[in-house]
């Protein structure tokens, strides 16, 4: 008979746990059967002493397997998804989605809500009136067989071993164990029989992998994951010291999404977007290389040819596109709070993480759960990381309905400095593929 306190003992002493533990520890806890202090004390061994591959891997089956799957074997076609770990400014999902269905391929998408300073794709798409992030397996097959593409949300009984574990952690100074991130993102991706996975590692200030050493030890360890599950993998590691594009908020990133949809969109994001798009190209067999399959989504966001799919896909949903085609009218805010150049200099910014709370405060995200977003909120970023700004030019304005705050003002400026010399940095760090 298998015993908690055993398991505890074996990992104390480094000695690798079998997939039977492991999913004994997990069923157990899930089920109310082992107490928070045990698991507890498992998570700290392990904290310590680490997870060889194929403990990761068991872990993450574990997780994956403790609540809701999604058959999809039945779609024809190339199936992708694409994953990021959260940053500012990050609408990633909203441009590579309609490009690659452009391409055929069929893009199966669970997304998240946002809390805290990093926004959510279901909070940014609920900005289209109607629009249903809740659809069964049969509606969300639909979806993606009529328009290529899909994204729903996570449902409360997704992967329940990592909500439970993920909180203990929280409060057991045990998150920042690679093997545990890399179980606890990969889980969610393997619910779904994608056949090609891109993941977007979010590095620096505005992200939780701050260091780019241990962001890539981290993609290692996803990509040995993927593998495991059958799953084609490619990792980027983008900058995330400033923010992505020049929009932060729910209604403004919709936007700049269909902006860059039709050509019109800034370096940063084309870049990182269009590079995401070519990964999963190359995974499909549809081109030999990233470069050539880059070149050629580029010339596709500049005939603007994909951009009808991202509005067909909300429709599809029940959403109201047309609020984003007119959006002036449909998105007001009672404040536009210009944040100006006090001397001429390069823009650096000193903390998406801090631009993040900004718009948080504005409206456009949520500090609890039960706080209720404004779509129009968020932040216009006038000029971008290592631009020439002259003074009195606005580097940025502040939309809110809320009552002035000169809080609003003095955090916005705290977020970056003009130097006197430029200090662009590269949208993409590094890439990892099969």
């Amino acid at each position: 008979m298998m015993r908690m306190i055993d398991i505890i003992e074996k990992k104390k002493e480094n000695q690798v746990l079998s997939e039977a533990e492991i999913n004994f520890f997990v069923e157990g806890y899930v089920h109310d059967q082992i107490p928070d202090y045990q698991v507890s004390a498992l998570l700290m061994a392990i904290y310590l002493q680490g997870m060889n591959d194929e403990e990761t891997t068991f872990l993450t089956s574990a997780y994956a397997n403790s609540g809701d799957t999604y058959d999809l074997s039945d779609i024809q076609g190339f199936k992708v998804d694409k994953h990021s770990t959260g940053g500012i400014g990050d609408k990633i999902t909203l441009i590579y989605s309609p490009l690659a269905a452009s391409y055929g391929l069929k893009v199966c998408k669970l997304a998240g809500r946002g809390l805290g300073q990093t926004g959510g794709t279901i909070d940014k798409l609920e900005s289209c009136p109607g629009w249903q992030c809740e659809l069964s397996v049969p509606e969300f097959k639909e979806v993606i067989n009529k328009v290529g593409m899909s994204v729903i949300s996570q449902s409360e009984n997704m992967v329940p071993g990592d909500k439970k574990i993920y909180a203990l952690r929280d409060v057991t100074a045990t998150v920042g164990s690679l093997p545990l991130i890399a179980a606890s993102v990969m889980s969610k991706k393997l619910i779904m029989d994608a056949d090609g996975l891109v993941l977007d590692v979010k590095v620096g200030d505005g992200a939780f992998m701050k260091d780019l050493d241990q962001a890539e030890a981290l993609a290692k360890i996803m990509i040995k994951i993927g593998h495991h599950h059958q799953r084609k993998m490619a990792v980027m590691l983008s900058n995330m010291n400033k923010p992505l594009g020049k929009t932060i908020g729910n209604a403004l990133e919709v936007r700049e999404a269909w902006d860059t949809l039709h050509g019109k969109g800034p370096d940063d994001l084309n870049e990182v977007a269009a590079t995401s798009v070519a990964l999963s190209l190359v995974q499909a067999g549809l081109f030999e290389d990233i470069e050539t399959a880059k070149s050629d989504v580029f010339q596709k966001m500049q005939s603007g040819e994909a951009a009808h799919y991202l509005k067909a896909f909300i429709q599809a949903q029940g959403g109201d596109f047309s609020v984003i085609e007119n959006y002036d009218q449909n998105f007001k805010t009672t404040q536009a709070i210009e944040i100006k150049a006090d001397k001429e200099g390069y823009l650096q910014f000193l903390s998406a993480g801090k631009l993040g709370t900004v718009s948080m405060k504005l409206g456009a995200g949520r500090e609890t759960k039960t706080d209720v977003i404004d779509f129009a909120a968020g932040i216009v970023l006038n000029h971008q990381n290592g631009e020439l700004v002259k003074k009195g030019e606005v580097v940025m304005t502040l939309y809110t309905n809320k009552d002035f705050n000169q809080e609003f003002v003095d955090d916005a400026k705290a977020t970056f400095e003009l130097i006197s010399t430029s200090s662009a940095e590269p949208a993409i760090l590094k890439i990892i593929a099969d």
